[in-house]
């Protein structure tokens, strides 16, 4: 039987841990799960074959007819799932990597890790000539690799945020050296499915794509959540970290690996998604006003930027299936360029 559930203002106690918040931070997260749910609703109702809410409604509780429950629950509804949970978990690694290191530019993609899974990836796809889920697997063990590497180098009487950034950035290019090399001497057909992959998509995403990514969320938002309380504490200072009873290094450790399990997993389901990564967090702090990491909006802001992104490329574009990765590339390309003019000009007032 489970302990009752005190609320207490902006604290929600049981009788092992408690949560705070903030009223404008559980607001924001609401009108970011409408967004997404509205978006949904789009997605599923509207494309070459338009359904009505009812027709999509019925589909999904199992009384639809045969070309609505094809189009609704093979064709759309995956696509949209995958995009969903690829989004928290690529805004969720993206938000404690930022955590960690203090610095709004940290992110899976731009510390290797996303790069590194690329790599794995393409070697699958070069060498093996492996199907979605080799490809996938190799884009998981890629990932992890390169994340113990940049680890290692970066640790020395622990991992401190700014040389993690320089040493990840480093790794990032070597392997994006090394995935260039590779396509160059692949044949044509596979030069050609890596670099399709290697721009990030949601194209013919299914439901073994929902289950393997929908069963790493489960398990690793949960411990990201979880640990998050205690990253709260590390952005204030090892040593305060310490004194309030939290192993620092264990902590950071685990962050770490969290961090690196859901971007891995992610990749390997939609390829290397740029820029969602290091946008969504930064965007859901600000919309919340939060200091800290608030990894709940953050997730919630990373599906609504991928669902939001795939539902443009499909519906400006059509009938042309562009991949989601080029409008996530310029929708963060764009907010980059703005968060390092807006780092410039705080460091001048400085």
């Amino acid at each position: 039987m489970s302990a009752p559930v005190k609320v207490r203002g902006r604290v929600v106690r049981t009788r092992h841990v408690s949560f705070r918040f903030a009223d404008r931070t559980v607001l924001v997260s609401l009108a970011l799960l409408l967004a997404v749910i509205g978006v949904g609703l789009v997605t599923l109702t509207s494309g070459d074959f338009e359904l009505t809410v009812a027709e999509v409604a019925n589909s999904l509780i199992g009384r639809g007819d045969g070309a609505s429950d094809f189009i609704v629950l093979t064709l759309r509804l995956p696509r949209l799932l995958t995009g969903i949970l690829v989004g928290i978990a690529l805004a969720v690694s993206g938000g404690i990597l930022q955590g960690l290191s203090g610095n709004p530019l940290a992110s899976p993609d731009i510390l290797g890790f996303v790069q590194g899974s690329a790599t794995g990836a393409i070697l699958v796809i070069v060498l093996v000539d492996g199907g979605m889920a080799e490809v996938g697997a190799g884009a998981l063990v890629g990932g992890v690799a390169t994340s113990v590497v940049v680890y290692l180098l970066a640790f020395k009487q622990g991992v401190q945020g700014f040389r993690l950034i320089l040493i990840g950035i480093g790794v990032s290019f070597i392997m994006l050296s090394l995935n260039q090399y590779l396509i160059t001497r692949a044949s044509l057909s596979d030069a050609i499915a890596a670099q399709a992959w290697q721009v990030g998509g949601l194209n013919g995403r299914g439901w073994d794509h929902v289950r393997v990514v929908g069963s790493a969320v489960a398990v690793l938002l949960p411990l990201a959540l979880y640990f998050g309380r205690r990253l709260a504490l590390l952005e204030m200072g090892d040593a305060t970290a310490r004194g309030l009873g939290v192993d620092a290094e264990r902590t950071r450790f685990a962050l770490i690996a969290i961090s690196v399990g859901l971007a891995a997993v992610a990749t390997a389901a939609a390829g290397p998604v740029s820029f969602l990564a290091l946008a969504a967090p930064q965007l859901a702090r600000r919309l919340t006003g939060s200091a800290g990491a608030g990894l709940v909006p953050a997730a919630l802001m990373g599906a609504l930027l991928l669902v939001a992104g795939d539902l443009a490329v499909q519906r400006l574009f059509s009938p042309a299936q562009l991949p989601v990765g080029i409008a996530t590339g310029a929708i963060g390309g764009l907010y980059l360029i703005w968060l390092l003019a807006h780092e410039w000009r705080r460091g001048i007032a400085r």
